[in-house]
């Protein structure tokens, strides 16, 4: 538990801001809503048994995961566009700006060396293949999406670190300076200038890398340029409160919502394949990357149903999907780009 991955728990003054958040209440930030870590009618013990003992044959593929190598440092910079690197990471250009966001590039996704391992063919990229980033972007502080090893290997191309209250401490710990980590609170903005806005929303879910939970804050992003609107949604269950962004912020050229490694005894913090487009279509959004899935074995599903079971249910509404390979680009101002079912051959 010394190990630097584990992180540093917030103090100082930046504990005081902490403090001074209406989000944190009784020594720890709060959801909107009550939320429950276990859905009624569940049990840790039985949680924990139903995962070491009950996963079915397919949690993992059989082949490796298709890719394609996109060279991101040769990308034009007045494109704009995002490549998916399986789960939660993903890189943006927009307006003339990188981002990266929530990347985990290491082979696992736990602080156990060789617990969780991604799957075949899903870990191409490395810190090495980023280019110069402008803004990265910590949704919240779980090990599948601040990755500490990926963390320092991009500390060198990293000019600014935007996440929730608290986590800087992690960051600062692993030798970020505190001047390029800015930690912002629900519902507050940054001027990214050249007309680009960077706004930070409400999600529902928790926080924390040790036994300590949610002493940072876990958050939603929203992208707005001159001419994109996009939702960055982090990790988090259904709740009211993608309606009122999407009242608030909406209509999204693009909604980036997590779709896998779902249980219903978890259901308050990760949302289930239909509460997915019913979050998308709250968000009032014109298409949907569904992320979270592809990678790690976090939930007893079969490793390809968050994919199968959004595109069965989509096929009823009006949302399109963009469901790219890992790698491949995506064009954030062609609403017309198709995508293959590419899962659909590593039954």
């Amino acid at each position: 538990m010394k190990h630097p991955k584990f992180g540093k728990a917030p103090s100082g003054k930046r504990f005081e801001k902490i403090s001074q958040s209406v989000h944190y209440r009784n020594g720890a930030f709060q959801n909107i809503h009550f939320t429950p870590s276990l859905k009624e009618g569940y049990s840790f013990p039985k949680v924990i048994y139903s995962y070491l003992f009950k996963k079915p044959k397919n949690v993992r593929p059989i082949g490796d995961i298709p890719s394609i190598k996109t060279d991101l440092k040769r990308l034009p910079l007045e494109k704009d566009v995002l490549i998916w690197f399986g789960h939660s990471s993903y890189f943006m250009q927009v307006h003339g700006k990188r981002f990266l966001i929530d990347p985990v590039f290491s082979n696992n996704a736990s602080p156990i060396p060789g617990t969780n391992k991604p799957f075949k063919g899903s870990n191409v990229y490395s810190a090495h293949d980023m280019p110069e980033i402008d803004y990265l972007l910590i949704s919240h502080d779980h090990y599948d999406h601040l990755d500490y090893e990926t963390i320092l290997r991009l500390k060198p191309k990293v000019k600014k670190v935007i996440t929730g209250l608290g986590v800087g401490e992690h960051l600062e710990y692993w030798g970020y300076p505190s001047t390029d980590i800015i930690e912002k609170d629900w519902d507050e903005q940054l001027d990214l200038g050249d007309g680009m806005f960077l706004y930070t929303t409400s999600a529902r879910h928790f926080s924390g890398r040790a036994f300590r939970r949610n002493n940072t804050l876990w958050l939603s992003f929203i992208l707005k340029t001159p001419d994109l609107n996009l939702f960055i949604g982090g990790d988090s269950g259904y709740d009211s409160h993608f309606a009122e962004i999407g009242e608030k912020f909406g209509p999204f050229d693009l909604a980036i919502l997590e779709n896998g490694q779902y249980n219903l005894a978890w259901h308050y913090i990760h949302m289930l394949p239909a509460e997915v487009l019913q979050a998308a279509s709250d968000l009032r959004a014109k298409r949907l990357l569904p992320v979270h899935s592809s990678k790690f074995v976090l939930a007893n599903h079969a490793w390809d149903e968050p994919l199968v079971e959004l595109t069965r249910l989509s096929q009823s509404g009006d949302i399109p999907l963009v469901t790219p390979m890992i790698g491949e680009v995506v064009n954030l101002k062609e609403n017309t780009q198709k995508f293959s079912a590419w899962w659909l051959d590593l039954k």
